[in-house]
This record gives C-alpha cells, sequence and structure tokens, in this order.
C-alpha cells in the first residue's frame, strides 16, 4: 500500500484533472488515476466550452490541462480503479491493478460511457465527427442543415424534438424496423421529423457531403451530420462498492458542494445527476476539491469551523 494521499481522484477526463489542478494549487498530495477511458479523448471538436471561440478538440483540451497539472509536480498514475472500500480507520483504500492506495478523500470523477450504434468502427466515426454525441454542444454549427438521428428508444426522439429547434430537415433513423409508441409517432410527425426503418449496414463520411448512410439493401441516403441518441451508462462500479445513494438515472447523488451519502466521498463530472458538459463537470470538480482543502485546514486547525 502507498502512502496515504491527502486525496485520490478517480478519472482523468475534465472533472478529475480540474480537481488535481486545485488540490495541487492548494499544495496537497494528490493522485490522479487515470484508466484511459475520458469521454472527451472522443470529442473531435467542442463548439460551446466557453473562451474557445472556434472550439476545441478533446484531446488538446486534456492535453493542455494535463500539461497545466504537470506545472505543479502531479502526473496521472495510468491505473484503472478496481476495488474501493472504507477501512476501519476511516481511510479508503482504492485497489488498481498495480496495487492498493490509500487516502482520506476519494473524487469520483468517472464518466459515463456513451452507447454507440451496432455499426462497424463506430469509436472512430465518433472520433472523426461523423457521429455525433452532444446536440447540446455542436447543433448550432448545423442550423438548417439536413441531419440523420440514429436510434429509435426515448432518447433518440427526445434528441430529434431537441435538435427540432435547429433545423426542419430531420429524419430518425431506427437501424432497424420497429413500431414506435403511437404517442411518440404523433409528436414526430407534428415536428416534421420522417422515420427511416430500412436496416443500416455502415455509415462514413460522403466527402463533400457530410455522411452517408449505406442500407441492407444497397441503397443509400446522405446527411450533413448523423446523431447518435442511443443513451448512456454512468460508471458507478466504485459507487456501487461504497453503497452510495444513486439517483433513478442511475448516476451518483451529490449535495451543493459534491458530497455524497459516504463521508469522505466526493463526485464531480457527468457520473453526476445533471448537465452533461465539459463546463459544469470543471465547476463541480472545483467545488469538490475546495471543499476538500477547507475540510483539511479545518482539521489542521487552520481555518474557522462551520
Amino acid at each position: 500500500m502507498d502512502q496515504t494521499s491527502d486525496c485520490i481522484v478517480v478519472g482523468a477526463g475534465p472533472a478529475g484533472l480540474t480537481a488535481a489542478i486545485f488540490l495541487a494549487r492548494f499544495r496537497r498530495n494528490v493522485t490522479l488515476l487515470d484508466g484511459g477511458e475520458s469521454r472527451a479523448s472522443l470529442i473531435p471538436r467542442s463548439h460551446n466550452h466557453p473562451a474557445f471561440p472556434d472550439g476545441i478538440g478533446g484531446p488538446d483540451l486534456l492535453a493542455r490541462m494535463r500539461e497545466q497539472l504537470s506545472r505543479f509536480g502531479v502526473e496521472p498514475r495510468r491505473a484503472a480503479a478496481r476495488t474501493a472500500k472504507v477501512l476501519a480507520d476511516g481511510r479508503i483504500a482504492v485497489g488498481t491493478e498495480g496495487g492498493t492506495l490509500l487516502t482520506r478523500q476519494l473524487i469520483l470523477a468517472t464518466g459515463i460511457r456513451d452507447r454507440l450504434p451496432d455499426l462497424p468502427d463506430a469509436v472512430a466515426r465518433v472520433r472523426e465527427g461523423i457521429i455525433r454525441q452532444c446536440p447540446i454542444c455542436d447543433a448550432y454549427e448545423v442550423i438548417d442543415r439536413r441531419i440523420a438521428v440514429l436510434g429509435h428508444a426515448g432518447c433518440a426522439i427526445g434528441e430529434a424534438l431537441f435538435l427540432r429547434g435547429y433545423t426542419a430537415d430531420l429524419t430518425l433513423v431506427t437501424l432497424t424496423p420497429v413500431e414506435l409508441p403511437a404517442d411518440q409517432r404523433e409528436m414526430l410527425d407534428h415536428a416534421g421529423v420522417r422515420i427511416e426503418a430500412r436496416p443500416v449496414r455502415r455509415i462514413e463520411a460522403g466527402g463533400d457531403v457530410g455522411v452517408v448512410l449505406h442500407f441492407g439493401d444497397g441503397s443509400e441516403a446522405q446527411f450533413d451530420a448523423a446523431y447518435a441518441g442511443f443513451g448512456n451508462d454512468p460508471q458507478t462500479l466504485l459507487a456501487r462498492e461504497l453503497g452510495l445513494p444513486l439517483s433513478p438515472d442511475g448516476r451518483i447523488e451529490t449535495d451543493a458542494r459534491q458530497r455524497t451519502g459516504l463521508p469522505g466521498v466526493w463526485a464531480a463530472g457527468d457520473v453526476v445527476t445533471g448537465l452533461n458538459q465539459i463546463a459544469v463537470a470543471m465547476a463541480q470538480a472545483e467545488v469538490a476539491a475546495t471543499d476538500i482543502h477547507n475540510r483539511l485546514r479545518i482539521a489542521e486547525g487552520r481555518a474557522l469551523a462551520p
């Protein structure tokens, strides 16, 4: 077991890196665990992140944050957290493939994992921007363009209706024949959203046209952009091991200071119920890191008790 750190941060996406930067600047002993699965690493370009009027790619943003963190002498530890438990003395043991780490405070910034269509090279298509994941991030850039939304569950229908505020040329591509509930079909009809139920064989870049969908019957359709509407899975393995309360959508519940239902454990970013946005994740991480620092200062007799 490593020496006990002031805080272990699990997850090296925007939330985890922000928390580590703040804790390092507070001169705290922080360990950042990077499982190598940051959702932000898949973003080809985010157009709505404040201070970047031309947008910024997810890998570029993460690289900048890593560089900033390194200036305080902290490097992410490339290791996935596999287990977590509270010991009898109140410390938290975090198990990795390389051993067990100990801490007094833990921040879970484990994020979510987007579900993707069962199509060849789906992850690569996300990285290339051929399949988009976040209309909040970039729907403004496709105003009045021809858009496809992939999927047929409620999340896909909700995404199509959201995008209706940006364009009237919308097609819900169900990927396979499916009978939609009457009320949902009525809403789509009222919004002018077409429904395409032919099986899709593959999706690829279309040269001058943004996206080409190839159907199983050999035909194809061209769109300016395609959005995936399959939902996501919160990464809550450690939260469930620790017995943390989860919300109905499966994410970690926190209070206004990002504290969970277990003393010594905070959570921030997409794994927390709320808006899945980089700026939100960063803000939550700042709140959590500052709360941890203040808690430690009180224990050290260097701050007034609240």
